[in-house]
């Protein structure tokens, strides 16, 4: 029997039971007064699945309030799909091979692919590295920077910089709009540890890392150096490979307003991919724990992806 055959990717009780399971692991909590000694679930026949009641404050609930899922029309079942989907698929899935496979319409998938982008999204605040550890720190050039022409090298091009932390593979990565050390140190302050050893290739914009963290390392790459030692940014190289193999050959056209939700979802997979023990399952499950407080409305995107 194959993973997809599981019961809560195909009966609408047994994928909110799955839901709760997860999202409520000590029991119901009412999303309206946050009581959780007196609610119950009610089990009429006429009663829509998944749908509870809080005698406290007399008002009905599901998990899906306070949620990504809050106002979606969308079976439950479908959504467990979906995520299913995107988490078993390296270099990400369209909105169109969604819409085919669930069975709904393209405007459904492109807004369900985003609202499950949000929720890999990683709001933990927790910085990478530590004592031992090593940071990779690299920026990378993709599509087309809105209101520009296309030129030579770069400038044309939207920009990101990304972080990758060896051995737990961790991965950040954020949308500048310059590449330059005064949008740079913030992100590198913020995000990594002071016993940190960091190592970046020859670019000047990295001149402020000594004064972040323990150590920092660099490989030159307008000479031809690409590994030192154990000195080398070939890890978030990598990263980027996967990144742009899917945003060309899967996803081929992003905006700049979306372009942090698809980072958010390499990010997500990248953190938690096969080599770190991770499999398809236990990543969806990684997806449906964060999509609690991030409800994202169909007004705060557009019809272009």
């Amino acid at each position: 029997m194959s993973n997809i055959s599981a019961p809560h990717f195909h009966d609408e009780e047994k994928a909110y039971e799955y839901i709760e399971a997860r999202l409520w692991p000590q029991g119901a909590v009412c999303p309206h007064c946050g009581g959780v000694d007196r609610v119950g679930k009610l089990k009429g026949k006429t009663t829509r699945a998944g749908l509870w009641k809080c005698y406290q404050c007399r008002k009905p609930f599901t998990v899906k309030i306070g949620t990504i899922f809050e106002d979606s029309k969308v079976p439950m079942r479908l959504w467990l799909q979906a995520m299913y989907l995107i988490a078993g698929s390296k270099k990400g899935i369209s909105s169109n091979q969604l819409h085919r496979i669930l069975g709904v319409t393209l405007k459904t998938a492109w807004f369900m692919s985003h609202r499950i982008r949000e929720a890999m999204r990683d709001d933990s605040g927790f910085p990478l590295g530590g004592i031992g550890s090593v940071v990779e720190v690299d920026e990378t050039f993709i599509g087309r920077e809105p209101g520009t022409e296309v030129r030579q090298s770069y400038h044309h091009k939207m920009k990101v910089v990304s972080l990758v932390e060896r051995g737990s593979g961790r991965a950040r990565s954020y949308v500048v709009d310059k590449v330059s050390a005064d949008e740079i140190e913030p992100i590198v302050a913020a995000n990594v540890r002071r016993e940190t050893r960091i190592m970046t290739d020859e670019s000047p914009v990295y001149r402020f890392v000594p004064f972040y963290v323990a150590d920092h390392k660099r490989v030159n790459h307008g000479a031809g150096e690409y590994v030192r030692g154990t000195v080398h940014t070939n890890t978030i190289e990598g990263f980027f490979s996967i990144f742009k193999r899917g945003m060309r050959g899967i996803y081929q056209h992003c905006s700049k307003k979306h372009l942090h939700r698809y980072l958010a979802e390499y990010d997500f997979r990248y953190t938690n991919r096969s080599a770190t023990g991770i499999e398809d399952t236990e990543r969806a499950d990684l997806i449906l724990r964060g999509v609690i407080g991030k409800r994202l409305t169909y007004e705060t995107t557009s019809a272009r992806a």
